[in-house]
């Protein structure tokens, strides 16, 4: 087989966490006066909190409100999550066919970890890769970055899995091949401008691809 190491993102790919982040976000708003409808939160699931909040409110006030957005996600947010349809059984069979699966997600590591843990699929991870809480490390491509150093990867034998055009784009940089999952946070005409080697409309499309 081609490739021998399938890197998942989180978010819109592996568990739809809509309601907990856009729900995270209000509350850090709110301490700002602001409230947006939750639906116009979603373009913010993929980027690094960081920047999302840059264009929210203004650099100055970002790093506090990731703070706040924090103080939230990491009680109750974490938990107003569930998994897409087919993820577990997939992710058994890919484990079972002998795929080395591992996260790269912008989401901090420490909550990749608990999410996993808590929807019970961490036990197919080799490597749960995420971005640090300091945000050194936050940008998809330093996460791809990471992830492969922690496993030694030939470039060539890994594919990475995600939902938005920061999956894409962070694969293409990092130099592996990407596929695009249409039913997560961005929409198929969107992924369709990005680099891709297909867009798959279920994660149990990705047995029958590879």
């Amino acid at each position: 087989m081609k490739y021998k190491i399938i890197f998942f993102d989180l978010d819109g790919t592996l568990t739809d966490s809509q309601e907990g982040i856009c729900k995270s976000i209000n509350h850090a708003l709110s301490f700002y006066g602001i409230e947006k409808p939750l639906e116009s939160l979603t373009k913010y699931i993929g980027p690094p909190l960081l920047d999302s909040f840059t264009e929210l409110i203004g650099r100055e006030n970002a790093p506090d409100a990731v703070v706040k957005y924090r103080e939230r996600f990491s009680t109750v947010g974490l938990y107003e999550n569930k998994l897409y349809p087919n993820v577990k059984e997939t992710l058994e069979i890919l484990q079972n066919k002998g795929y080395t699966l591992c996260t790269a997600s912008s989401k901090p590591q420490i909550f990749v970890e608990k999410i996993l843990k808590y929807f019970d699929i961490d036990k197919y991870f080799t490597i749960m890769g995420g971005a640090t809480l300091d945000g050194k490390i936050s940008e998809k491509e330093d996460v791809i970055e990471c992830v492969l150093n922690s496993i030694n990867a030939d470039k060539k034998e890994v594919v990475m899995v995600g939902d938005t055009k920061f999956d894409l784009i962070g694969a293409d940089k990092m130099g592996i091949d990407c596929i695009g999952v249409t039913y997560g946070f961005a929409k198929k005409d969107e992924l369709e401008k990005y680099p891709n080697i297909a867009l798959i409309d279920d994660i149990s499309d990705i047995i029958e691809l590879l």
